[in-house]
């Protein structure tokens, strides 16, 4: 064998033993995450999809559906928010298909849609009638076309720095999602994603939290450390990637939206920005109001108390139209 295959051939054995170590440490990795971080929550079949959620409150109060942005999952809600709110309403803060601990089919679309389809079957799963429905980010979008779709499994919306519209580019921490090809990005959360990840993680939490800081639990009791699963990684890729199919044409239906919008945003958020996602919805919709506060993104976990009185306040505007389950279903 020439040199110059032989340089290469070792070249190749070199890359290939690093992507086999990387992929070990990656799932070792995602197994110690996952012992740390187990499920607390049970899974409900939801239409074609399988939801983890948490739930708190008592049965037959008033209930509240909380959709997670992207590459989140619920305990961005149980963290603060559902604490403030649990011995007044019935929660379900739910891991979106692809998120958390709720699985979703390598072929299963991502799109708006068909999540908000899975929110409206879980809510005549779990028997809640018209619940409150809040959204964080992109779980803002989500929730819109639930409403949109589904209003009459709906009494109103409660959304935080909520994703409305397109935006020229995604914010720059979330870049690395936009890989289109499935198989790169499969090799890429397996492999690259991780230490990656790991070397980033100041950084991007600095942008995603800014300019609030970032509580020193949120990796474990926020969830965070979740994040670091190579299937975390594919799923908000995948969502990510849906967006531009579905989010243009949903901003066209927003003045047919039959129910309350309330907004509550960050006037220093620096993921998406209140004037071109909170007003711009509000400049369209019927019955919305936007509320601003000082914060930045992620409201839920840095102003939980304000978020709770906020998502309270929304549904006593909303009381006479909650509820009318027919029967609440047995946890």
């Amino acid at each position: 064998m020439n040199p110059v295959a032989l340089t290469l051939l070792s070249i190749a054995a070199a890359v290939l033993a690093a992507a086999i170590l990387l992929a070990l440490f990656t799932a070792w990795t995602a197994r110690k995450v996952e012992a740390a971080l187990p499920p607390k929550g049970r899974w409900i079949e939801a239409g074609l999809a399988r939801l983890h959620v948490s739930e708190a409150g008592p049965d037959g109060a008033p209930p509240i559906v909380m959709i997670h942005g992207l590459a989140g999952q619920s305990s961005h809600y149980t963290y603060g928010v559902v604490p403030r709110l649990e011995e007044r309403f019935r929660t379900v803060a739910l891991d979106r298909p692809g998120s958390g601990y709720s699985p979703r089919d390598a072929n299963a679309p991502a799109d708006l849609r068909v999540q908000a389809d899975a929110v409206a079957a879980l809510i005549d799963a779990l028997g809640l009638g018209r619940p409150l429905v809040v959204g964080h980010s992109l779980g803002g979008a989500i929730a819109l076309a639930l409403a949109l779709d589904h209003p009459d499994k709906v009494a109103g919306l409660a959304l935080l720095a909520p994703l409305t519209h397109m935006q020229d580019a995604p914010p720059a921490v979330f870049k690395g999602l936009t890989i289109q090809s499935p198989l790169l990005r499969s090799l890429v959360a397996w492999t690259l994603m991780l230490p990656a990840s790991i070397k980033n993680s100041k950084a991007t939490l600095a942008q995603v939290f800014g300019p609030n800081p970032v509580p020193k639990d949120f990796a474990t009791r926020g969830g965070g450390l979740l994040g670091l699963r190579p299937t975390a990684f594919i799923g908000a890729s995948r969502d990510l990637q849906a967006l531009p199919d579905a989010l243009p044409s949903q901003v066209a239906r927003y003045r047919s939206l039959s129910v309350p919008v309330h907004v509550l945003y960050g006037r220093d958020d620096r993921i998406l920005d209140w004037n071109n996602n909170g007003q711009a919805l509000v400049d369209k919709a019927p019955n919305a109001s936007l509320t601003l506060i000082d914060g930045g993104h992620m409201l839920p976990v840095t102003h939980p108390q304000q978020c709770a009185d906020f998502i309270a306040e929304v549904a006593r505007a909303c009381a006479g139209a909650m509820g009318g389950a027919p029967q609440t279903a047995a946890r």
